[in-house]
């Protein structure tokens, strides 16, 4: 089975949120990248998630924000749009942090579990999931799991240790 497959599969997505998406902000030219989980996939011996979260910026999302309301569902947190679909279980959670703008500068194409995405640079990915780890508001097996992304990536590409602060290094041991 090919990883596209697999993930589809895995995140149930018999009504195609992931390819919709994807074609949704392509056809609009809005400027995305993948961040979290699934960015560090791009990088590291893939996990799989139901969980896919991305960046749009700003002046498109606000653009886009109706025209996702009107094929999804979408509801508004404090730092995310979430988008779902009935006929799926993929978890699509567009960030709205203002932190994670700069992410798309860096952005480039990539392979994420066998779909082509524009991916957040390493370091970007890197980052996003040290300030993950370290927000004492998420819950405690959520910043499991970052600690877990940032010990991939760095088995992947041992030059980026010294982006981690050693807080966060001292807990991956």
């Amino acid at each position: 089975m090919k990883a596209l497959a697999f993930w589809k599969a895995v995140v149930v997505d018999e009504a195609n949120l992931l390819d919709q998406l994807v074609a949704l902000l392509t056809g609009s030219r809005a400027r995305y990248c993948v961040i979290g989980g699934q960015g560090v996939n791009a990088y590291a011996d893939p996990v799989v998630s139901l969980d896919l979260d991305i960046v749009v910026a700003v002046e498109d999302l606000s653009r886009l924000e109706p025209v996702l309301a009107e094929r999804f569902r979408v509801e508004r947190f404090p730092h995310s749009l979430n988008v779902s679909l009935p006929g799926s279980d993929l978890r699509v959670q567009i960030q709205t942090d203002p932190r994670y703008a700069e992410f798309l500068d860096r952005a480039a194409e990539r392979d994420v579990l066998g779909q082509r995405l524009r991916v957040a640079a390493v370091e970007d990915i890197l980052r996003g999931k040290v300030w993950a780890a370290q927000d004492e508001t998420r819950r405690p097996s959520k910043r499991q799991k970052d600690l877990a992304d940032i010990a991939r990536l760095l088995e992947a590409r041992p030059d980026l240790e010294p982006f981690v602060p050693a807080s966060v290094l001292a807990r991956l041991v």
